[in-house]
């Protein structure tokens, strides 16, 4: 549904554009309903969900033991972290500022297309994080190694 990356700026209130590639489909799927939380696995990126996906997403969560600590902590970090939002006519969400102070994001960020959802990353970040992939370097596993054509 979604794929691919732009490098964008956030404005000085922490709005950021949606690009135009994504405006339409955005609105056919979830009609500019969405949902931003934290990423569950690195600190320089938020998620941005449709709306129904989100829905998918949170009930997952939701139904793990609250007894097991590490469960209440994800719990925390993606559903009581959640913003729904929603582009105003400009076409700009606002990234709230708790969560662009712990993703680190201030100007420069790159949102990627990842299927049912987007990542939003300090684009700084990101490009350290793909310089740790282990395929960048040479190094493939046998999954990675049964999806190239």
């Amino acid at each position: 549904m979604f794929y691919g990356e732009i490098a964008l700026n956030l404005d000085v209130k922490g709005r950021l554009a949606i690009p135009s590639m994504y405006r339409e489909p955005i609105a056919d799927v979830c009609e500019n309903r969405l949902v931003l939380t934290y990423n569950a696995y690195e600190n320089d990126s938020l998620w941005l969900y449709p709306e129904q996906e989100w829905e998918k997403v949170r009930d997952s969560v939701m139904s793990l033991s609250t007894f097991d600590p590490m469960h209440r902590a994800l719990q925390r970090r993606l559903v009581g972290s959640a913003y729904h939002v929603v582009p105003d006519k400009g076409s700009r969400i606002l990234l709230p500022i708790t969560l662009r102070q712990v993703a680190s994001m201030e100007k420069r960020v790159v949102m990627l297309g990842l299927g049912s959802k987007f990542e939003i990353w300090n684009e700084d970040a990101l490009q350290k994080t793909r310089h740790q992939v282990p395929a960048m370097n040479g190094e493939v596993s046998d999954a990675m190694k049964s999806l190239v054509l």
